[in-house]
């Protein structure tokens, strides 16, 4: 119905002002104010003096009956003592706009848009007779409007008259909306927008760590406007919303108790309230009654500073409530003005009856004898009552609308160009004077600077205001912080947390979220179907870490680290090699060190008998060429041990490749001498001086050398180099010598095991040769278990990780050298040591074939 009185008027108003030459004439009922008084430049007013009003007849039978305004609101009358203030004090200035008169004309909203945009067309109009032969192209009866109040009629009144850049200065309306100037070009404000307090608000949520909360909003511009923004500005912060009610004062019992079974049913224990204290007013009782208590408020400016309302929160229900309030100041002698109520009379005699009335609880006529409310006299005293007229604790909402006044003066004395006094006192264009006003700078008396952004906002400031409750159950209000927009970022928001008092009187931050915090070395994953605030902990995958609380994703760790067992740090991987301070690297070490010493030990024993029979018969050259071979290949398994370098990557394939191909070729070039001894005993044989000293050295060089040619291409084509084994195993580096070429490697071990059959069926051949001592036996054992050994080194080899794979390449090496040794050297070692009778050409000789 509003709404479709708000197109009414502005239709009524176009018309109106069309036509340069048409005379005006009022459509409609006439529109008085309800305080006045002349002047020659008119400074316009609209405050809601009541709060309520009665549906009239719809039923459009008959033409409706105006809006019939109810419950009178102090406040209103306190808003227009401000305005009245400002109008005398600057009317008495010298310095101000000396010589020119202002005047006021302060109309009431009765909290409804329809009849607030008709009293802004009253006041531009001035249509307060019932004809008016002007001509409608007349400038506009006032020079600006302070107000209204609240947002959705502060919207009503600019949107109507934005179009003839009449500006409305509010002094209470938050509404982020109307800081569109597309929309709401002629709109100012003294009180920081919504904007900012919904960010405020946020913050402030988001600092005491609530990151779950729930919502009760207006049901009109100024709540969900405010809401939205909030919602907004909490997503950023990663603050969920449970819940987010409508409410107004209009609602019915069953959409209220709707409400009531939404807070029991949350989780959430904080609550934050987009309402003004007529709406709180109205839920306490029905919050009482059902027993929703304990929750934690969070407060508006509309409402969190209002004494009233603390008054009536008898069942502290609000308790501990923590919001934002404008920033208390102090306007020098506007409390005194606001108090004296008698210059109110002059200004409006009819509403200074009804609010005396009120004030004092009186009547001046009855309408029956029964009633029991006393007379007013006219000489009541203010002193001896307290009510919301007496509560001065919303000075700095008066201190706005002085400053809106304020701002209008200063405006109109920079365009008339006064100085000691004004040259002109012809009314501005109002085009004109608002882009003025929104340039307009200025200091007050008490030393505040008053300037408009350019969406018409002031700069946001605000007190954290905190309910105490003293022992007689009383609520104060406490500044526990404050917010300045105009400091940088993360220093906006101060609170002294040791000043604030929760709900239920705890000493504790109450508790409000969905999922509890999740720890480092853990992310957060959503629950599904729910806010992001609703979430599990899952611990973060090897490799992976969070080094802080609710990390949406863990962190990869870089390559040569890994994660601890905490998932919170990434650690250096522990890098493994075969080193010499490990239990198998001393074990290995040692075997090695006793075997190329036990070797030392049969050759030192072989020089000290090299004249004896056995040592003869064996062919000592080969034997100690064999001995000193056999000891290079104990004493390359150590270049297998330590953490691998370029280096000793080549030297350790390379050295254990010809160290054998030197042993195996002494190995074979003995078992070729037997064959070639046994054939050249035999009569009429010159086999021997085929394959006498030299040949056998040659041979021996020959085959060590095609070794070498193969060692030497590998090292030139692609030579064995160090490498970070990162695959075997994730959470350890094995540093290990990649092959280069593996064809090389396999070069390598092939021409060994080539030799080494060679050698096994040549000495398997002469196995049963007529020989006391025949060394062929001996060979092809050492030589069957060199083959089994390297015959099953190559599955071990390929399957063993990381270090072990080292370990049996060494344990291969040391295995088959000590068979060489032990197989070959060792009988002979035990004839010459412990049977000595038995080291005689003939006992060795005994049983070959006569010559």
């Amino acid at each position: 119905m509003e709404s479709l009185f708000t197109l009414l008027h502005v239709v009524i108003a176009i018309i109106n002002f069309s036509g340069a030459n048409a005379t005006c004439s009022l459509q409609g009922e006439s529109a008085y104010p309800q305080l006045s008084k002349d002047g020659e430049i008119i400074v316009g007013g609209i405050f809601p003096f009541n709060s309520n009003w009665e549906i009239p007849d719809l039923s459009y039978l008959v033409k409706p009956l105006p809006l019939k305004c109810r419950s009178l609101d102090f406040r209103a009358f306190q808003y227009s003592q401000s305005l009245i203030f400002a109008i005398e004090e600057i009317n008495n200035s010298s310095s101000l706009l000396p010589g020119v008169s202002l005047g006021y004309k302060i109309y009431d909203s009765c909290s409804s848009t329809a009849i607030g945009v008709r009293m802004a067309m009253a006041l531009i109009n001035g249509n307060e007779n019932s004809d008016l032969d002007e001509p409608c192209s007349k400038p506009a009866y006032v020079q600006a409007i302070v107000g209204e109040t609240y947002s959705s009629v502060s919207m009503s009144i600019a949107n109507s008259i934005g179009p003839f850049s009449i500006p409305v200065i509010s002094h209470y309306s938050t509404c982020e909306c109307l800081s569109d100037k597309r929309k709401y070009p002629s709109f100012l404000r003294t009180i920081p927008s919504d904007y900012y307090q919904s960010r405020a608000l946020a913050e402030m949520v988001k600092h005491f760590g609530w990151t779950w909360v729930g919502a009760i909003r207006r049901d009109d511009d100024y709540g969900n406007s405010g809401m939205a923004a909030f919602t907004e500005a909490a997503e950023e912060l990663g603050i969920c919303l449970e819940y987010s009610l409508p409410f107004f004062r209009t609602y019915s019992h069953e959409k209220v108790l709707r409400i009531v079974e939404q807070i029991k049913s949350s989780t959430s224990r904080v609550i934050v309230g987009f309402l003004d204290n007529w709406d709180l007013e109205i839920l306490l009782h029905v919050f009482y009654e059902h027993n929703v208590t304990g929750y934690q408020w969070v407060g508006t400016e509309a409402w969190i500073f209002d004494t009233e309302l603390a008054t009536m929160d008898v069942f502290n229900i609000l308790q501990g409530a923590i919001g934002l309030a404008i920033p208390k100041t102090t306007v020098t002698g506007l409390k005194d003005f606001i108090l004296d109520v008698h210059p109110l009379k002059p200004a409006g005699s009819t509403i200074f009856t009804k609010f005396w009335e009120a004030l004092f609880q009186c009547k001046y006529t009855k309408q029956n004898e029964s009633e029991d409310t006393p007379m007013c006299t006219g000489k009541e005293k203010l002193s001896d009552v307290e009510n919301t007229f007496t509560d001065m604790t919303l000075m700095p909402i008066f201190s706005n609308v002085y400053k809106g006044v304020y701002a209008v003066a200063h405006t109109l004395h920079d365009l008339l160009g006064c100085t000691q006094t004004c040259p002109t006192k012809k009314q501005p264009d109002p085009f004109t004077f608002l882009e003025h006003l929104k340039r307009v700078r200025f200091k007050t008396k008490d030393g505040e600077e008053v300037y408009f952004d350019k969406n018409g906002d002031p700069a946001a400031k605000y007190e954290i205001i905190n309910w105490h409750t003293t022992k007689d159950g009383e609520h104060t209000f406490i500044t526990v912080g404050l917010y300045d927009s105009t400091l940088p970022s993360g220093f906006q928001l101060t609170v002294n947390m040791a000043s604030v008092a929760w709900a239920q009187n705890t000493s504790q931050v109450p508790r409000s979220v969905c999922s509890e915090s999740c720890p480092p070395g853990t992310r957060k994953a959503v629950q599904k179907g729910k806010p992001i605030c609703c979430f599990d902990c899952i611990p973060c995958a090897e490799g992976e870490i969070s080094n802080m609380s609710d990390s949406v994703e863990c962190e990869q760790c870089y390559q040569d680290y890994w994660s601890n067992p905490r998932r919170d740090e990434c650690v250096k991987k522990k890098i493994e090699y075969l080193s010499f301070e490990e239990t198998m690297g001393i074990l290995l070490t040692a075997v090695s060190i006793t075997g190329a010493f036990l070797t030392m030990v049969i050759a030192i024993i072989f020089l000290r008998y090299k004249n004896t029979p056995i040592v003869k018969a064996n062919n000592s050259e080969l034997s100690f060429l064999l001995l000193f071979s056999l000891t290079l290949c104990f004493l390359c398994s150590l270049t297998f041990i330590g953490q691998p370098s370029e280096w000793s990557c080549m030297l350790r394939h390379t050295a254990f490749g010809i160290t054998f191909v030197l042993c195996i070729s002494c190995v074979l070039g003995k078992t070729i001498v037997v064959l070639m001894a046994f054939r050249a005993t035999l009569p009429g044989s010159n086999t021997m001086k085929w394959f006498g000293p030299l040949q056998q050295r040659l041979s021996v060089l020959a085959f060590t050398l095609i070794q070498v040619l193969i060692c030497v291409l590998w090292l030139i084509i692609s030579p064995p180099f160090p490498v970070k084994n990162l695959k075997h195993y994730k959470e350890k580096i094995i540093l290990e010598c990649h092959l280069g070429s593996s064809i090389g490697f396999w070069a390598v071990l092939g021409y060994i095991g080539l030799l080494a059959l060679l050698c096994f069926v040549l000495a398997f051949l002469a196995r049963k040769l007529p020989d006391n001592f025949n060394e062929a036996k001996f060979i092809t054992f050492s030589m069957l278990i060199f083959c089994a050994v390297w015959i099953t080194f190559i599955p071990a080899y390929v399957s063993s990780p990381g270090k072990f794979t080292v370990a049996v390449e060494i344990f291969a090496i040391l295995a088959s050298s000590f068979g060489l040794l032990f197989c070959i050297f060792l009988p002979k070692c035990y004839i010459i040591v412990l049977k000595p009778e038995k080291n005689t050409k003939k006992q060795i000789m005994g049983k070959m074939p006569a010559k």
